[in-house]
């Protein structure tokens, strides 16, 4: 019975992910999901042989309380931050897992048990400890820019060959020290692995620590043969790994280019407050007028909305232009935001209809023939410069190419750089206008010019 429930715990956790795939499944895929682990959980307290349930009570009450606190009270601003928080706590779990077993054996076991703690160990130290590095560049407790020590790379080299070492001594003799030395090593490589990517990256480095704490979870699930962690893990591994290529391709880069190049760490000149640069200035009655005369609008989003909470106000603006008459639709990029998804979810939020969002090779044909394009805090996404710049840090990166478009309308409180760190052409070009404000309180001044139209 033990094996049937963790089958259908596995089964359920497939079919979660499978419903994740689309929007409109991905609430009943996530309740699933969320089935399937209880089922696995119950079927291991229901399996333990001397339970101590004062501590078991105790984990549950905590975990669930803390759990049900984050879900009703995290915004989706911070969506992100909480992510790369789960997934340091998966990579810790994963590696206490396989401590306990060091100690409980004192490490007199088979080279393929060896081998196995061993990767449980190091992979989930480097998780915890990047993630809560990436934590830390994602709400501002660490700065953004890549920090790069001197000689770095050399030193990440040579700690992560010490590491080796420590695995081939560990597995092949019986002393546990090297068990405890590769931990030690192994979060020191987290943290220096991190602190030199830039935030324009983070995204991606999210996604990789994902699937890292995913393949811990699998690892330990061979530590302690509990199938379902085993089974679980290895999906959370391999569909982290998958989002993670997706998203490098999405920005044209390669994830060795995102973990070693330092991408950021330029200068922002000709970044300033509007005066180096003329920019074409515009009220919200001027955008009220624009959209008022479009036949045809398209509206880009980016974490500027997001930290705004504007989702609601956008779509109430879309729905005024559709009341209008004009055709309204939504281009998303995939790396929009500070995690894949993340404008997808904020606009099934504020119930924008699924039809009409649309992706990258979706877009950039219809820019042409778009009357009004309006940007509601992205940046780095509609650079021109990743399209015409060959010296652009970003060069050869896919973007919304809204400057196609007859004309631009960019809501942003400045004119500061993006993720990237790089200035942004789109803002001085005679078809946009820039609207300086917060991208709520603007949008609902627009509302206000449309209504008095």
């Amino acid at each position: 019975m033990t094996e049937l429930a963790y089958l259908g715990a596995a089964v359920l956790f497939i079919l979660g992910l499978k419903q994740m795939g689309s929007p409109r499944t991905a609430r009943r895929g996530n309740t699933l999901a969320a089935i399937g682990m209880f089922v696995a959980t119950l079927t291991v307290l229901i399996s333990l042989t001397k339970p101590s349930w004062t501590v078991i009570v105790a984990g549950l009450v905590v975990g669930s309380t803390i759990g049900a606190v984050l879900a009703l009270r995290v915004q989706m601003t911070e969506m992100p931050e909480l992510v790369a928080a789960f997934n340091g706590f998966g990579g810790i779990s994963s590696m206490l897992v396989a401590l306990v077993a060091l100690l409980q054996t004192r490490a007199l076991w088979d080279n393929e048990t060896g081998v196995t703690v061993m990767l449980s160990i190091v992979i989930g130290a480097v998780t915890f400890t990047g993630s809560f590095v990436a934590y830390g560049k994602l709400k501002g407790l660490i700065s953004g820019r890549p920090i790069s020590l001197p000689g770095g790379k050399v030193l990440n080299a040579t700690i992560a060959t010490a590491i080796v070492i420590l695995i081939v001594v560990g597995v092949t003799g019986d002393a546990t020290w090297p068990y405890w030395g590769a931990v030690g090593l192994a979060a020191v490589i987290g943290v220096l692995g991190v602190l030199p990517i830039g935030g324009a990256d983070m995204p991606v480095v999210i996604s990789l620590l994902n699937s890292l704490s995913g393949v811990a979870a699998s690892t330990a699930g061979f530590v302690i043969g509990n199938d379902a962690l085993i089974i679980g893990g290895a999906l959370v591994g391999a569909a982290g790994m998958i989002l993670t290529l997706q998203m490098g391709k999405a920005m044209n880069r390669t994830l060795a280019n995102v973990l070693f190049s330092g991408f950021g760490a330029i200068s922002s000149a000709g970044v300033g407050d509007g005066e180096e640069k003329p920019v074409n200035r515009a009220t919200p009655d001027d955008v009220a007028i624009a959209l008022a005369y479009a036949q045809s609008v398209l509206i880009v989003p980016g974490y500027g909305l997001a930290v705004a909470q504007a989702q609601h106000v956008t779509k109430k603006l879309a729905t005024l232009l559709e009341d209008k008459g004009i055709d309204v639709g939504y281009a998303i990029h995939p790396v929009a935001g500070r995690m894949p998804g993340h404008m997808n979810v904020l606009l099934a939020e504020a119930d924008v209809p699924y039809d009409q969002l649309y992706d990258l090779d979706q877009s950039n044909p219809m820019f042409q023939q778009t009357d009004v394009v309006l940007i509601v805090g992205a940046n780095d996404v509609v650079n021109p410069s990743a399209r015409d710049d060959s010296t652009s840090p970003i060069y050869g990166m896919p973007i919304l190419e809204v400057d196609r478009a007859q004309t631009v309308v960019v809501v942003k409180r400045s004119l500061s750089p993006g993720f990237a760190g790089i200035d942004n052409p789109l803002f001085y070009m005679d078809s946009t206008m820039m609207l300086f404000s917060d991208a709520k309180a603007a949008l609902e001044n627009v509302i206000k010019s449309l209504e008095d139209l």
